[in-house]
Parts: C-alpha cells; sequence; structure tokens
C-alpha cells in the first residue's frame, strides 16, 4: 500500500516524463526476480548500470544486473561487483579526463560512495508501480522543476535544507549507494557516463528517495500542494503587457477622436 501510494502521489504531483523506478540491491543467495531481464542473456549486451535504469524507466521492464551483465569498469569496482584496484583508487581513471594529475584523481575516487566486494551480488530496477520485490528506494527522473518539487516535499514535515553533492561522474552510485548508506533523499545530477550511456537528456536531474522517507514524501507532497506549490508550476498571468510605441500610438489616436478608417478599408481587412 505505501508503494501505491507512492506511485499515486508522484504521478499526481510530479508527472515524471519516465518510469520511478523501485531499486533493490540483491544480496548473495537472494534471486533476482524471475520476469526481470538479464542483459547478458536476454539482450546479449553486457551495459553499464546507468543503462539498466534506461531500460527499465524508458522501456518499462524490470531489468536485473549482476557482475555478468555490466560492462562499466567503474561500477563494477564501486558497486564491489568485482574486487577493487589499487590503479582505480590511485586516481589512474580520472586523471586526464577528470582531474589534471592522478594526485587530484585519488581525492575524487575517494569521495565516491563503495559497496565493499561481495556485499551485495546485483541489483534490479522496476517502474514503481510494477515492481514485484520490495525496494531499498525509489530513482525518478525529471526537469528541475519536478526536483525542487520533490526537495521541497521532503522538507515538508522536517523544515531545513536537504543536502546532496556531485562530482559529476559514477552517478549511479550517488543514486543508489549514498542514498542507502545516508537513508536520506539525495538530488542527482547525470554523470556524463549516464548521459552517453544511459542517455539522460540535457533537461533532465534525478531524485533518491529510500524506501524510510516514502510515507515523508508522500505527505510532503499532498502537504505542499495545499500549501499552493504545484507542478507545473502555474504562471502569473493576471498583469497587463507593454507594446510598442507604435502600437501604443493607436491608444493615442481612439482617446484624441481619430475618424475612423474608410468603409472600403474596413471592407478589405474583413475579406
Amino acid at each position: 500500500m505505501e508503494l501505491e501510494a507512492l506511485n499515486a502521489a508522484l504521478t499526481e504531483h510530479i508527472r515524471p516524463a519516465t518510469f520511478p523506478l523501485a531499486i533493490r540491491m540483491i544480496a548473495p543467495g537472494e534471486r533476482i526476480p524471475e520476469r526481470a531481464k538479464r542483459p547478458a542473456t536476454d539482450l546479449g549486451e553486457r551495459i553499464a548500470i546507468c543503462q539498466g535504469f534506461a531500460l527499465a524507466r524508458h522501456y518499462g521492464w524490470a531489468v536485473g544486473l549482476t557482475a555478468e551483465d555490466v560492462s562499466c569498469p567503474l561500477a563494477l569496482a564501486v558497486w564491489g561487483l568485482r574486487p577493487m584496484l589499487g590503479y582505480f583508487l590511485e586516481g589512474m581513471t580520472c586523471a586526464g579526463m577528470y582531474t589534471r594529475t592522478p594526485a587530484e584523481g585519488v581525492v575524487t575516487e575517494a569521495a565516491v560512495d563503495k559497496w565493499k566486494y561481495g556485499r551485495w551480488q546485483g541489483v534490479v530496477a522496476a517502474p514503481l508501480h510494477r515492481a514485484s520485490f520490495e525496494p531499498h528506494l525509489v530513482l525518478l527522473y525529471g526537469n528541475s522543476a519536478q526536483v525542487m518539487r520533490l526537495v521541497t516535499a521532503r522538507l515538508w514535515s522536517s523544515g531545513g535544507r536537504l543536502a546532496s553533492s556531485f562530482a559529476g561522474r559514477i552517478d549511479c552510485a550517488d543514486a543508489v549507494i549514498t542514498t542507502m548508506k545516508t537513508g536520506e533523499c539525495q538530488v542527482i545530477l547525470p554523470c556524463y557516463g549516464d548521459r552517453v550511456f544511459g542517455q539522460a537528456q540535457d533537461d533532465e536531474m534525478a531524485f533518491t528517495i529510500p524506501a524510510a522517507r516514502f510515507a515523508t514524501v508522500v505527505e510532503g507532497l499532498q502537504g505542499t500542494h495545499k500549501g499552493g506549490v504545484r507542478y507545473p508550476v502555474p504562471k502569473f498571468l493576471s498583469y497587463t503587457g507593454q507594446y510598442p510605441a507604435s502600437y501604443q500610438r493607436m491608444e493615442a489616436l481612439w482617446e484624441s477622436g481619430e475618424a475612423p478608417a474608410e468603409h472600403n478599408d474596413l471592407g478589405r481587412m474583413e475579406k
């Protein structure tokens, strides 16, 4: 019922263009839902994790990913699906692309939230309204106004500010690992890989809701809606527009008693 209430609230108040996703980490020995598509076997492809999320949110599929399905070396290491390598931690995949040297890359890689190797065996994502499993979190993409709406909903019952951080890379870790470790909603800036492989658009951001915050966000969406915070954001339309001087001259002519145009001229205008 909580998932149904969250999906209904997101549909009514956010209206996302793609499906909000229920996401669950799969523990060792836990079975991936039978209907979930496995990219390696069902598609004949290994894909990035953000790509798997894109398949789920655009196509409406349930998608299950383990190490055999994932092609992105960074995700394999950070998600603990393959052993972590010193090569990564020493900034070598960051240097020259995202940082000036490996030294700065070390700082960047250390700031990425990670799962320990073997902590989980995989992840499954499915549209929220079709999920056959209990999710650890919900991930949805939207424009900045929709994400703003979700931020205000989260803060409805607590006040304050929502803290998120950004690096412009490995956003799959921000979305899932950071959300689960903090137990808090996160604003997600789609990374370069998400734009290349997950095909996140220039006008898209994302937002995550951990399971413990589902009811909080539902209450917040309803409360802020009653308070007048809406999406689509209503436009203020009760004003008198300003027009070019040549247009305004017509008002002056009417006020001066200017003779109306000849009948023939009116006739031509009406044809």
